[in-house]
């Protein structure tokens, strides 16, 4: 699942996904409350991965990380903070909140590709850590 209020940024991880993995199911929301909703309301399942962009209106992406632990308190869903922040501050916050990592948003279609890939084949706890940055 992503949530992203930039339908840019939604299109581009969506292809990015597509194009990793054709048969990897995503859900798209563009605010934390529309997931929220899909969830309260038995619209899905939890899904593997929930990456979530920190900077939203409305509800912003560290509410959001508050209300999803809450309703996926015991499943295995990581929950992904996928941010335009690269502040030490912002990661800390997030790791703290319960989010598993905290990347920020690459310049280029290849480098979501890259990153997406390690995460998505679990290479992401090698490869990234809040202590390390982001820096693939």
């Amino acid at each position: 699942m992503i949530i992203d209020d930039d339908p840019d940024d939604r299109n581009f991880f969506q292809e990015a996904i597509n194009n990793i993995s054709p048969v990897i199911e995503t859900h798209v929301c563009d605010s934390g409350i529309q997931a929220l909703a899909m969830f309260q309301e038995n619209k899905i399942s939890a899904p593997d991965y929930i990456f979530l962009d920190f900077n939203m209106p409305l509800m912003n992406g560290r509410e959001c990380l508050v209300e999803l632990k809450k309703i996926l308190q015991h499943k295995i869903t990581n929950i992904i903070i996928l941010s335009t922040s690269d502040m030490k501050e912002d990661m800390e916050d997030a790791m703290r909140l319960g989010a598993k990592l905290f990347l920020t948003k690459p310049n280029t279609f290849q480098e979501l590709c890259s990153m997406l890939k390690g995460v998505l084949e679990g290479r992401w706890q090698k490869l990234f850590s809040p202590s390390a940055g982001t820096d693939i």
